[in-house]
């Protein structure tokens, strides 16, 4: 009984202290809902809510007044002696909000207030709203049953119903089916980019079986073409170029990642796994040669190593690249909008677009310490052991003599006599580069070992560091 009395106690005193919190969770609140939030709007929403965001900053939800602005974090729930909003709203500092006449001490006490005690606010205010998260562009698509036809027998399959809903919603009706030869023609072009040759054309039209058609489908997808031909539409979205770009847009060993895709679509790659690959192929356990030449998909960045450039803002540019070119290849979005501000129009802000951006912000492309025409970097290098050693030591004999023709330049130039040895010396060279040994350096992604930090970029400069971010995705549904 005695033991009974202290459990029913016990149970009594956690009741009692939830019934306490939840009182007082409810009266901030409350506080919040008739003091704080109309002070705010209108004093700050103005310039400051999620769809109106100002330098950044939003004051419309909790999620972003604890995300904060350009300038960082603005508050800090539980201590309103180290929250910018505070200091803002007193006049303290460069930051004077609202700009011009002070708010009255009893308003700002109250914000200081509501700060101090964490910041409670109804559920309603916890999420940032999201301008555009709620278009039909992000909603998870739903099957729609088939429409209603009148000439059903027509239909071969679900596709066939809708466009003959279509057709005769118009009082139309469908064209004949084309003849054996027009089909034959169709359907390699589609498939393979090619026309059918005079033999296959003939064996069609000989095929007397019901399933002719399908065979001869069969058959072009089990050709190399078909892949050489759908793997075009992928290498374009991934802008595929065999040169760097710039001024300079010298050659480079992109064709592996092309082969690549090639064979993968040949292959009939699960998409799941087509996207794993060149987003991380190098990170899978045991990764192969194949897998890794996979990553060349976010190789195909332009590349300058023209000379008096900064290193750094052309590898922050390539970082860009594969962020602008994530959103455009798999959300559907034009996520660079972000890199200098919150989307207008699409749910992504900038913090997200630089945590994206901290993602792919790990791959060390510039050996600042090597010669410009060999700090492409990381690759991977395809040929035997043995070739790739007569590679790395005719790379080194090429570097040694362009570093000796450098130094005579400085020393000599003008002098003619000397001039006939300068010419010998490039001869030598461009001889040594003809003797380039058969391996090839394919560009691949490769973490480094110390991931660098990465920053919100103020208006898009990446020499304007703001808050730190670590490696995220938008919020707004936009990825499982």
């Amino acid at each position: 009984m005695h033991t009974l009395r202290i459990v029913c106690l016990g149970a009594g005193l956690v009741l009692a202290r939830a019934v306490a919190q939840t009182a007082g969770a409810d009266a901030g609140e409350a506080f919040y809902e008739s003091t704080v939030r109309p002070i705010l709007r209108t004093n700050c929403y103005a310039c400051h809510t999620d769809k109106n965001v100002n330098s950044g900053l939003s004051v419309e939800s909790r999620e972003s007044l604890l995300k904060g602005g350009n300038r960082g974090a603005v508050v800090e729930p539980g201590a309103p002696e180290k929250s910018l909003l505070i200091r803002a709203l007193r006049h303290e500092g460069d930051v004077k909000m609202p700009p011009g006449k002070k708010l009255d001490e009893a308003k700002i006490a109250a914000v200081e207030q509501w700060v101090k005690d964490g910041m409670r606010m109804p559920a309603k205010y916890h999420k940032a709203k999201r301008q555009g998260a709620d278009h039909w562009a992000f909603q998870a698509p739903k099957r729609a049953p088939l429409p209603e036809v009148k000439n059903a027998q027509w239909a071969r399959n679900a596709i066939d119903r809708w466009v003959l809903a279509k057709i005769e919603a118009v009082n139309l009706t469908p064209s004949p089916e084309a003849d054996k030869a027009t089909l034959l023609r169709r359907v390699s072009l589609d498939l393979t980019g090619l026309p059918p040759t005079r033999e296959e054309l003939n064996a069609f039209l000989a095929d007397a079986r019901p399933d002719a058609y399908e065979r001869v489908v069969d058959r072009l997808l089990a050709s190399p073409h078909f892949g050489e031909r759908w793997a075009r539409d992928w290498l374009d979205m991934a802008r595929y170029a065999d040169t760097d770009g710039y001024t300079i847009d010298a050659p480079r060993d992109m064709w592996p990642y092309r082969d690549w895709v090639i064979h993968a679509m040949n292959a009939d790659m699960p998409f799941d796994r087509f996207v794993i690959e060149q987003f991380a192929g190098d990170l899978l356990p045991n990764a192969t040669r194949d897998q890794i030449i996979a990553t060349g998909f976010h190789r195909n960045t332009p590349s300058n190593y023209e000379g008096g450039i900064d290193f750094e803002q052309y590898r922050v540019e390539a970082v860009a690249d594969r962020v602008n070119t994530t959103g455009a290849v798999f959300l559907g979005l034009t996520m660079g909008c972000a890199r200098c501000h919150d989307h207008k129009y699409d749910p992504v802000s900038q913090r997200e677009y630089y945590q994206m951006f901290a993602f792919l912000n790990n791959v060390d492309e510039i050996d600042k310490e090597a010669d410009r025409k060999y700090f492409n970097r990381p690759f991977l290098d395809i040929g035997t052991e043995e070739q790739v050693a007569k590679y790395n030591e005719w790379e080194e004999q090429v570097k040694d003599l362009e570093d000796k023709i450098n130094i005579y330049i400085g020393q000599f130039v003008g002098d003619a006599e000397k001039d006939e040895k300068l010419k010998a010396m490039r001869k030598e060279a461009s001889a040594l580069r003809r003797k380039k040994p058969p391996v090839v350096r394919a560009l691949v992604m490769r973490d480094r070992a110390e991931p660098r930090q990465s920053y919100i970029h103020l208006g898009g400069d990446f020499l304007r560091k703001g808050a730190t971010v670590e490696p995220g995705v938008p919020a707004a549904g936009l990825m499982p």
